[in-house]
């Protein structure tokens, strides 16, 4: 494991009990201003937060696929998509198709990138989700992400650093 993954890990080990529970408060009555900060925050973030130092989303989560998705990546590796399907994919209980394994198999473990990243999937594309809808309707998410991914983690300390006054 990367020194990086592995601070990172202490790190949540430590405070992701205190970080979730202030979502949770900013959940239940989130401030007039939210989205304005997590704005803010956001770009500041993404100037400490370098993914391919991590890749840990890759490594302990799985995406969903859309139809969309399965019909890039398999045209993209020459396959069917119930060949795609069959190879790498099983059906949750929810319906939505995710990856068998962990890592991803699309993962190059040495480099930290992703093999397929011109034609990812949508929701690695758009992961974490800091800023793509109103902050409060992704709390949960963010509560979920918060010990899987730094950006979430950084913007949680951030939110709770201008939110002190507010939330308490």
């Amino acid at each position: 494991m990367s020194y990086y993954r592995r601070k990172f890990r202490e790190s949540v080990t430590i405070h992701r009990s205190r970080l979730r529970r202030f979502l949770t408060k900013v959940e239940n009555n989130p401030p007039v201003l939210l989205d304005d900060y997590a704005d803010e925050v956001d770009k500041e973030v993404w100037t400490e937060v370098n993914c391919l130092a991590c890749s840990n989303c890759c490594r302990v989560m799985t995406p969903t696929y859309d139809f969309q998705d399965l019909r890039r990546i398999s045209s993209h590796l020459g396959m069917t998509i119930k060949a795609f399907k069959q190879k790498w994919l099983f059906k949750n209980r929810k319906g939505e198709w995710m990856n068998v394994n962990r890592p991803c198999q699309f993962l190059d473990r040495k480099t930290n990138m992703c093999n397929i990243y011109e034609i990812r999937p949508k929701d690695c594309a758009e992961f974490p989700h800091l800023t793509k809808k109103k902050m409060a309707e992704y709390m949960h998410l963010h509560k979920a992400n918060v010990q899987y991914c730094p950006a979430t983690f950084r913007m949680v300390e951030k939110l709770m650093e201008r939110l002190r006054s507010v939330v308490g």
